[in-house]
């Protein structure tokens, strides 16, 4: 009997969270050892996406916060020094935030030690499993199921 799309999505979310678990356990310890709450971390991490000064505004807008909530959590990750603050050349009512060299190499420990965790996952397979999903994954990429969402 074929694999039914809720049986495949059921078996997929229970993957990916495991792996995402796995990752993300092995990750966080150099954001709780700075006590960084939950969106002061994704602020970081969106920086570190961005890869260039973002206004305090944009930055409360893609994490959904207010702006107050946004600047007091810049005013934090400021006094650790992972972020900078500086006026807008173009607007000096504008305030860019973007990374310090310490908030640079914070995120990218944090990503590192996320790509070990499913090396190390990957290592850890067995030689049959390990083929057959890269094989399917491999067929999946080549196709155009997932370019098909992607906006």
């Amino acid at each position: 009997m074929p694999t039914s799309p809720d049986e495949l999505y059921a078996a997929l979310e229970d993957f990916i969270m495991r792996l995402m678990t796995l990752a993300e356990s092995d990750g966080m310890d150099a954001m709780v050892e700075l006590d960084l709450s939950f969106s002061q971390a994704r602020m970081l991490f969106l920086l570190a996406k961005k890869g260039e000064p973002m206004p305090i505004h944009s930055i409360a807008k893609a994490l959904g916060l207010s702006d107050a909530a946004t600047g007091r959590n810049v005013d934090q990750l400021l006094k650790l020094d992972v972020v900078e603050r500086r006026e807008s050349p173009d607007d000096r009512r504008v305030k860019l935030v973007s990374l310090t060299p310490a908030g640079e190499k914070l995120s990218m420990q944090h990503i590192d030690s996320k790509r070990e965790s499913i090396k190390a996952f990957t290592a850890d397979l067995p030689e049959a499993q390990r083929d057959d999903l890269h094989r399917a994954i491999s067929d999946i990429l080549a196709g155009d199921t997932l370019r098909r969402h992607t906006p």
